[in-house]
């Protein structure tokens, strides 16, 4: 069929069309972010049923329209199956898919990584064995999703300076994505966030590492460390996002 393609696409969001049809909006291997109609899905015998989820990775067959592409067959690829009796994974799962859908693109050159990033880490959330490996993988996925969409962070020299800042006590300055060392402090007129060297070591580690090495700052990282790290991003991805990420807050009030 010329007007039908077939890619491999994660669930991210759906809102309702009709009283049986509903649109799915997907993040895809090979053209980033797509919306399709699912026609009949909320009807009991629907082909689709359960496959048109939120954060169920499928094979989808879309033919395209004028206005919007339709849904014509899916198989799934994963449900990630043990996020959806813990409610710790499916909020953290919720905030990384609404995180791609914000930065993600139509036709996205960078859809076979993204693809792959943000299905490697709904899998590895998936498969946690506890609040810290899902909030490890939450921020190995910040860390990476931001380089991906160009808005990589420093960690290594001092953004005003540029001088290394090994073993030093610095401040993390969300507005510049990145670290300042104590001595150009006061010429940063925004707000900071003293940190640690090892949390510095820390955030360059889970940056390298991808979601099934552990590294040394990794294995002996407690739930604290991983909020403190975990909301540091978050504030930075927030200002830098061009929509208001809904789920942080939901995060937030679990943090609390």
């Amino acid at each position: 069929m010329q007007n039908s393609y077939v890619t491999d696409a994660i669930n991210l969001k759906s809102y309702n069309l009709s009283e049986s049809d509903k649109i799915v909006v997907m993040y895809s291997k090979d053209k980033g972010l797509i919306k399709g109609i699912a026609k009949g899905v909320k009807k009991t015998k629907s082909k689709l049923g359960a496959r048109m989820d939120s954060l169920v990775a499928n094979t989808v067959m879309l033919h395209k329209g004028k206005t919007f592409n339709t849904i014509c067959q899916a198989e799934c690829l994963d449900t990630f199956k043990q996020t959806r009796t813990d409610l710790d994974k499916i909020f953290y799962s919720m905030y990384v898919a609404e995180v791609v859908n914000n930065f993600g693109l139509e036709d996205d050159p960078s859809s076979e990584s993204v693809y792959n990033l943000l299905y490697s880490a709904l899998h590895a959330i998936s498969n946690a064995g506890n609040k810290v490996e899902i909030m490890i993988t939450a921020i190995k996925f910040q860390l990476k999703m931001m380089k991906e969409s160009g808005f990589s962070l420093e960690f290594d020299s001092c953004l005003n300076c540029r001088q290394d800042t090994n073993n030093q006590t610095v401040y993390f300055v969300s507005e510049l994505g990145g670290i300042i060392c104590g001595n150009c402090i006061e010429k940063i007129p925004y707000p900071k966030k003293q940190i640690q060297p090892k949390l510095c070591e820390f955030f360059k580690q889970m940056a390298k590492n991808d979601f099934e090495t552990s590294g040394e700052f990794e294995k002996k990282a407690n739930e604290k460390v991983c909020m403190v790290s975990f909301g540091l991003l978050k504030e930075y991805i927030e200002k830098k996002c061009p929509r208001r990420i809904k789920s942080s807050e939901i995060l937030s009030e679990l943090s609390a």
